[in-house]
């Protein structure tokens, strides 16, 4: 019954069960910019040159050098790349390519960006709860996960966390193989594994194909008893194809090409030699071409005749002829068709999505709990520190800065987990607006409004602020304000940029910006008119008069013991709070305090919708 609300699933918008993928006169370009002083030049460059070839159930292998464009070969094929530089056909078992295809395939890419807090269950609890369509019930949904587990042999870590590397392939795997997916892709999945567990998972690849899916993956010279589990090689180099057929018999067609391997060589090594000009026959084709051209000119000309050679070589070959009769026959009448298939959609809601990113949020603080409770004590332990503030001015300034200060780790809401966002857009968990707001939702609650309300609610107990309930409201509700605020900006100005980048410098501009014109150490009536106007873009300006406001009205200070301002003005006794604030300029009618808040408010929505369409923008492909 699973399996069959699985094939409902898949058949939905896209296949049935064993499929094979097609690609015909494949080619791709890519523009590059170049510029020098004010001028700035285009150009497209060609990375693969009609590359066709057949990908069926079985193990099928792609390689090339190190940097030569088998992950973008393989982005190509699985969907996942910018289209617009591509052209030639793509076909599933004949078909046109469908317009969800990457949604409904599995892929598995080369870095694993499974979090490592939650357990392998959780993990594939979460892929199946957004990616199995909604018609399938809890239970069916934790049978397939049980199946998935058991298929890749993670029985007895599936309720601990991903540790060791083994693991965490294996669960990103699984990831993959959740929706079962009759086409897998994956990018280079031996990497940075040692031999034992490199040939564990070629092995389990080997019994997954076995049962009928596709699995395409590309690869970096593998050890020989890998290669002996192939069952199809594609070698590239420099966007041209050089072997396409049977692994087995790669050999003996290189053989026939004129370059003999070993006995006792790695084939795979042998055959990297061959592209790179390292083996004998290569370096003879390379002295006929190159006459008599120094060995630095050799280097970087030398593979050039070799991957010439090969390319007509294979053009000829009856592995070409034969995979070109085929491509005729099924790509010939498929461009008058249109598609059978249906358009992009997501199989879950809006509101499952965004309840989901939500609870693994919240699953990935409980796993790093220590940090998050050592910034709380830190923050309680700094609001004692603070109890030598004698001045109540000086007082809502740390408290209004402190709150800027705090939130400058909004920064790793989306920076932290970037790559895993896109891998898993891309294949169709969630939409933009979900994660967004799932993610928003939890760093306001979790991570800014806890914090922000023990350190504002001890210092104000601390210091003796203003008694009442609605001024201690007040008080919190400003100073949460700061805190979101200042929360949308670090996340207006981060949210496309990379840990490295420079654009990351404006936050510590405008930081410095935001104190210069806080108020507390500038008078706007005495300062330059020309500059007064820059402190209506400063978000701790807001909080800071509101929060003078709020405390000083209808305060007296000249009947009480122990508050004065002389501590702060020594120079003249004020009595009234409203003394103090027409100093400030301020004026003592509601709407003075509500429309700080206002411009809170106002900022904080800017800048969130920047933030929230720079990641709607974010280029998501591969």
């Amino acid at each position: 019954q699973i399996r069959s609300n699985l094939h409902v699933f898949i058949s939905h918008g896209t296949i049935g069960w064993q499929l094979s993928l097609y690609f015909h006169n494949i080619c791709y370009r890519v523009k590059e910019e170049h510029s020098f002083l004010f001028r700035r030049k285009t150009f497209e460059r060609e990375i693969f040159t009609n590359i066709s070839g057949v990908m069926k159930p079985g193990l099928n292998a792609i390689m090339e050098c190190t940097g030569g464009g088998k992950s973008l070969f393989l982005d190509v094929l699985a969907a996942r790349n910018d289209p617009s530089g591509l052209s030639g056909d793509i076909l599933i078992n004949g078909a046109p390519r469908p317009a969800n295809f990457k949604y409904n395939s599995g892929f598995v890419v080369q870095d694993d960006l499974v979090l490592g807090t939650p357990t392998v269950r959780e993990n594939l609890a979460f892929s199946a709860a957004l990616r199995l369509p909604t018609t399938m019930t809890k239970h069916e949904k934790d049978e397939r996960i049980k199946v998935v587990i058991e298929e890749l042999g993670l029985d007895e870590v599936a309720d601990s966390k991903v540790i060791s590397g083994e693991e965490r392939k294996k669960t990103s795997i699984a990831m993959g193989l959740i929706t079962d997916p009759s086409i897998l892709f994956l990018d280079e999945p031996t990497t940075g594994l040692d031999f034992s567990t490199a040939n564990a998972i070629v092995s389990l690849l080997k019994n997954i194909s076995e049962q009928g899916r596709t699995i395409i993956f590309s690869f970096h010279q593998p050890q020989h008893s890998i290669f002996k589990l192939f069952d199809s090689l594609t070698i590239l180099a420099s966007g041209k194809l050089m072997y396409h057929g049977p692994a087995q018999k790669a050999l003996e067609y290189f053989k026939s090409a004129g370059y003999h391997c070993e006995h006792l060589n790695n084939p795979l090594d042998f055959f990297l030699d061959v592209i790179n000009g390292d083996s004998p026959a290569a370096v003879t084709a390379m002295q006929e071409e190159g006459g008599e051209a120094n060995e630095t000119e050799q280097l970087l000309i030398g593979r050039l005749p070799v991957i010439k050679g090969l390319a007509q070589f294979y053009s000829k070959s009856p592995f070409y002829r034969e995979t070109e009769t085929e491509l005729e026959r099924l790509s010939g009448g498929q461009h008058s068709r249109s598609p059978t298939f249906k358009e992009i959609t997501y199989v879950t809601t809006f509101c499952h999505q965004f309840r989901w990113i939500f609870w693994r949020s919240f699953r990935n603080l409980m796993g790093r709990l220590k940090p998050w409770i050592v910034e709380v004590i830190l923050q309680i332990l700094l609001s004692f520190r603070l109890l030598f503030l004698f001045c109540r001015a000086w007082s809502l300034y740390v408290l209004t800065v402190f709150q800027c200060v705090t939130s400058v780790s909004a920064r790793e809401i989306f920076l932290m987990e970037r790559n895993l966002f896109i891998l898993e857009y891309i294949s169709g968990y969630y939409r933009v607006s979900s994660y967004f707001l799932g993610k928003l939702l939890f760093e306001f609650l979790f991570r800014r409004f806890f914090p922000s309300f023990i350190f504002t609610g001890i210092l104000y107990w601390i210091l003796g602020l203003k008694r009442g309930i609605t001024a201690f409201l007040i008080t919190m509700i400003t100073t949460l304000m700061v805190a979101y605020s200042t929360t949308a900006m670090i996340l207006a100005i981060g949210t496309r940029e990379n840990a490295a980048s420079g654009k990351t410098r404006l936050v510590t501009i405008y930081f410095v910006f935001m104190l210069v014109f806080l108020g507390m150490s500038l008078n706007f009536e005495t300062m330059a008119p020309q500059l007064s106007w820059l402190q209506y873009f400063s978000i701790p300006h807001y909080g800071y008069m509101a929060l003078q406001h709020n405390e000083f009205l209808e305060q007296k200070f000249c009947s009480g013991p122990n508050t004065t301002m002389s501590n702060c003005r020594p120079s003249f006794l004020i009595c009234t709070g409203e003394e103090f604030l027409i100093i400030q300029g301020l004026s003592l009618s509601p709407w003075s305090l509500w429309i700080n808040h206002l411009g809170l408010a106002c900022m904080m929505f800017v800048f969130l919708v920047i933030a929230y369409l720079k990641m709607l923008f974010l280029k998501k492909h591969s």
